[in-house]
């Protein structure tokens, strides 16, 4: 091989994924190189091993793995690459942790175009740098054609928790308070009105978000008072509360007329003929607090960027049969029931 083709470059404007950029060969070093390094710098990425050790405070740790298997990769708000380091941040910090690092493993198809996968990686990197969590290390594969739509990607995220903090799906109780911290559906209606060609008066825009910095200032404040969190991703909130009615042994009431959401989400709802307590978020969270630490629980969500419209929607209730039940906004009640099948699919 002559030294010109040693230092081709990628042709990122119009080159595609071939099975050669896995083979473990130059064309994969090169794509590592050229795509992934330059997207996700960092001091662990560029010793170019293949695991990062790292120093970690003093703490419990807490560590989440999850996969990315969205249609379509590009919506309203964001793409693969930033719901990736989004969702495994959230997962994190849903125990009350502060994330401090991920990893990334991406299955790419076969003739994907190179454009689309530097944008993902160029998208994954500004998110992972805007949050603080640096994407350490990872793993590329190539399938052949047919054997994955476009690009899946599957990461690891860990973080440490605070002394003394121990957040679990058990902890509800009758009369804590249900806090949401902002407006339910804005991810699942943004996904789908893109993958149905819908057209909407105003652009509704995903939720994805890190969220971390949101629950460090609610841990700051009420951090004794806080049983549970969890953001209302697939399922949306009303399989989220469902759970933890199951895990806590005890029975939710929300009302309707405190759940905020948008006036187009409802109307994009109402037109697909979906339920918006059903929908995924990215960019959400629950939280069940005891009651004593609600207003400052409170105070500091709407405190901060991500929760200006936080909300209290509901309270825990003694409930042997574990239901989830809703005040209507015309009085009435209704039971809010596990979904029976998947209304929304390839959502995250």
């Amino acid at each position: 091989m002559s030294a010109r083709q040693r230092h081709l470059k990628l042709d990122l404007a119009a080159g595609r994924v071939e099975l050669s950029h896995g083979a473990g060969g130059r064309a994969m070093a090169q794509l590592i190189a050229e795509v992934f390094h330059q997207a996700l710098d960092n001091e662990w990425l560029r010793r170019g091993n293949d695991q990062s050790a790292f120093d970690v405070a003093a703490g419990r740790m807490v560590m989440t793995t999850d996969g990315y298997v969205i249609s379509p990769l590009f919506f309203p708000g964001g793409d693969i690459g930033s719901l990736a380091v989004h969702g495994t941040i959230n997962d994190v910090a849903m125990a009350g942790a502060r994330p401090l690092y991920l990893s990334a493993s991406f299955i790419i198809e076969e003739g994907f175009r190179l454009a689309d996968l530097k944008k993902i990686a160029d998208s994954m990197g500004r998110a992972a740098r805007e949050a603080g969590v640096p994407v350490i290390t990872g793993d590329t594969k190539v399938v052949e054609r047919g054997k994955a739509d476009g690009v899946f990607i599957s990461t690891a995220g860990v973080g440490v928790l605070p002394h003394g903090l121990d957040l679990s799906a058990d902890k509800a109780r009758p009369g804590d308070k249900v806090l949401l911290s902002g407006s339910l559906g804005d991810h699942g209606v943004a996904v789908m009105s893109r993958r149905q060609n819908l057209a909407f008066e105003t652009t509704i825009q995903s939720d994805s978000a890190a969220l971390h910095g949101l629950v460090g200032e609610m841990v700051a404040v009420a951090g004794a008072g806080l049983r549970v969190m969890r953001d209302p991703t697939r399922g949306g909130l009303a399989a989220t509360l469902n759970e933890l009615a199951q895990q806590s042994c005890v029975g939710f009431r929300i009302d309707e007329d405190g759940l905020p959401i948008k006036p187009q989400v409802a109307a994009a709802c109402e037109l697909l003929g979906i339920d918006p307590l059903y929908v995924a978020n990215e960019g959400k969270l629950i939280a069940i607090v005891a009651p004593e630490h609600t207003d400052a629980a409170l105070a500091a969500m709407r405190a901060h960027p991500l929760g200006r419209e936080a909300a209290i929607i509901g309270e825990v209730v003694e409930d042997e049969h574990r239901f989830v039940q809703m005040t209507t906004a015309f009085g009435g009640g209704r039971i809010v029931d596990w979904l029976a099948g998947d209304q929304l699919p390839r959502i995250c």
